[in-house]
């Protein structure tokens, strides 16, 4: 019998602990590969390193903010600031020109100025292995040790918190890939603001996570591939926790529940780059609630921290309670299927 092969998206947990074993260990990882994590965390004695590698594979429109932006994503919710960017950039053979390239090595300078990090290098080359453009990016950056955030430090009790609304990220996605049949049912006009999604609401959190330097805050996670919904449950498995997550409190804008009924996707498990998950103790949460109102974010507590034994809990929008879903592959590949 022929070897199985994986589907599209993320390996399976499971899968990936196992994996996990091949890694390097040493003491001086603070945070070492593990599920649900960020970024990795290495001791420097006086500082913290935080170093991310994230690929952007669902899209090619404006690759290159968005690798910049999904890089310091995940340096932000560390509680870290992202300094030093690199990329690997592969091109396709007989589709790239040089304009191609200019715009590319453009945007992707245009966002780390905007964020404040230097490019520091990379790789660039057109080759026949890929078909659209592939940019792998790193980003390192700096944490001081109180400071640092981990999505594996929930605690039991505390109140669960999404920062933004969730599929942003797949919102832009959905536009730009199905543009066409997005602007024949909403409109011109309406496509368009979907598409600019990246860049309001935005990708980035980098200002929401430091917003919540100040207050007591466990764990901090930076929702991707499987949405809202896989972040909580990659919260939940790196701090051992369980969950209770009320649906009718998770923010989905009219936009992106539109987009999502029109082409069949569950907003709650598709891609979400610039929301933010985080758990406090339950008296914090509504100053810190308060807090990024007064700075024009929103915020929106979403469910509580349980004991592992409690599994993990949705409440539906009719109150009944039912398993939270899981989302092993992300609902934005149902467009390329």
């Amino acid at each position: 019998m022929a070897a199985q092969t994986l589907p599209a998206g993320k390996l399976k947990p499971e899968v990936l602990a196992r994996l996990l074993g091949y890694t390097s260990r040493s003491a001086e990882l603070v945070v070492g590969p593990a599920i649900g994590e960020d970024a990795a965390v290495i001791d420097q004695g006086d500082r913290y390193l935080v170093v991310t590698t994230d690929p952007v594979t669902f899209t090619t429109r404006h690759c290159g903010w968005y690798s910049v932006c999904v890089n310091a994503n995940d340096i932000a919710a560390c509680g870290g600031t992202a300094r030093y960017y690199s990329a690997a950039i592969v091109l396709p053979e007989g589709q790239t020109t040089l304009r191609d390239v200019e715009r590319l090595f453009a945007e992707i300078e245009e966002a780390c100025r905007r964020l404040g990090v230097l490019w520091v290098g990379g790789h660039t080359e057109v080759s026949p292995a890929v078909t659209a453009p592939l940019v792998v990016g790193q980003m390192i950056g700096e944490v001081s040790p109180e400071h640092l955030c981990r999505s594996g430090a929930a605690r039991e009790g505390d109140t669960l918190v999404l920062v933004k609304p969730a599929a942003i990220e797949a919102t832009a996605i959905i536009a730009a890939e199905k543009s066409s049949e997005v602007e024949a049912a909403h409109g011109v006009e309406t496509a368009q603001r979907c598409r600019d999604f990246l860049f309001e609401p935005g990708l980035t959190i980098v200002r929401e996570a430091t917003l919540a330097r100040g207050f007591p805050v466990h764990a901090m996670h930076d929702p991707t591939e499987g949405g809202v919904v896989n972040g909580i449950r990659e919260i939940c498995a790196a701090s051992r926790c369980g969950v209770l997550v009320h649906e009718a409190a998770i923010e989905i804008l009219p936009e992106t529940a539109a987009l999502c009924r029109q082409f069949g996707l569950n907003p709650l498990g598709a891609i979400s780059s610039g929301a933010l998950l985080l758990t406090l103790p339950a008296d914090a949460a509504p100053a810190l609630i308060r807090h990024y109102a007064k700075h024009g974010v929103r915020a929106t507590a979403i469910g509580e921290i349980l004991e592992s034994a409690a599994g993990l809990i949705l409440r539906r929008l009719d109150a009944s309670l039912e398993p939270l879903p899981d989302f092993p592959v992300d609902e934005i590949t149902k467009l390329f299927s």
